[in-house]
């Protein structure tokens, strides 16, 4: 006869797994936090959060009269509510977030490796003494190079960085692209955007072994990346 379960076995005495991500308490720890800070950036995001719930109620309630169906339709409105609302209120948080990184050093840097998908994000991967940085992004559409600060001043940091690229990639595509808001510069908001747009040129296998491949050449010089952390979050460039 056994003499007890562990406390976390499940049903035949197998092991729960084991959760992974943030619990409930500290995701809703996270909405109370990011509420509370785009509230005071952006004092326009209450007002339009409540707006956006009220009228698609609003809505829905008035479907559900001129249908009959005024429980059922209003309860199916309720949902909607929420997800339009959670919508208006995402948008706001990450507007507020953008706001915050922009026009700091490494701003680009944090967005990159906050991006949704397979990227594999090299930040400061060159340099100039001014603090003008050039980050390397490994994924789907090949190799983006990205450089934040004087356009001027980095172009040959993105020229040097190519080169160096050429010998070892072969025919892998390589962009550039330059944050900011300048004629064909990519505003720090448009930057996953950007991104998402690049076709994808080469396959999963081929990101792991490009990132293999150049993580073997990297020096361990270190960079000039100002101490401190990086601000956390939250493409147009030519193929050559």
């Amino acid at each position: 006869m056994a003499l007890g379960r562990k406390k976390n076995a499940g049903k035949g005495g197998t092991p729960k797994p084991k959760r992974t991500g943030p619990s409930r308490r500290e995701r809703l720890q996270q909405i109370k936090a990011a509420f509370s800070m785009t509230r005071k950036a952006d004092p326009k995001m209450l007002p339009l959060v409540i707006a956006a719930f009220l009228l698609t109620m609003a809505v829905f309630v008035l479907l559900g009269v001129l249908t009959g169906q005024t429980i059922f339709v209003p309860i199916i409105g309720v949902l909607f509510a929420v997800l339009i609302t959670a919508a208006v209120f995402g948008r706001r948080v990450q507007k507020a977030a953008y706001a915050q990184v922009d026009g700091q050093l490494g701003a680009a840097a944090a967005i990159l490796q906050n991006m949704r998908g397979n990227w594999r994000v090299t930040p400061a991967v060159g340099f100039t003494k001014e603090q003008d940085l050039v980050h390397r992004v490994i994924g789907r559409p090949g190799i983006v190079l990205v450089a934040e600060g004087n356009p001027q001043r980095v172009r040959s940091v993105i020229g040097a960085e190519k080169r160096n690229l050429a010998r070892v990639v072969g025919d892998t595509p390589v962009y550039d692209v330059t944050v900011g808001d300048g004629e064909g510069q990519v505003p720090l908001k448009g930057l996953e955007k950007h991104f998402l747009r690049l076709p994808r040129n080469i396959k999963p296998a081929q990101v792991n072994v490009l990132d293999a491949r150049l993580k073997a050449l990297r020096t361990n010089a270190p960079l000039p990346i100002p101490k401190g952390p990086m601000p956390t979050r939250v493409p147009r460039g030519k193929a050559r």
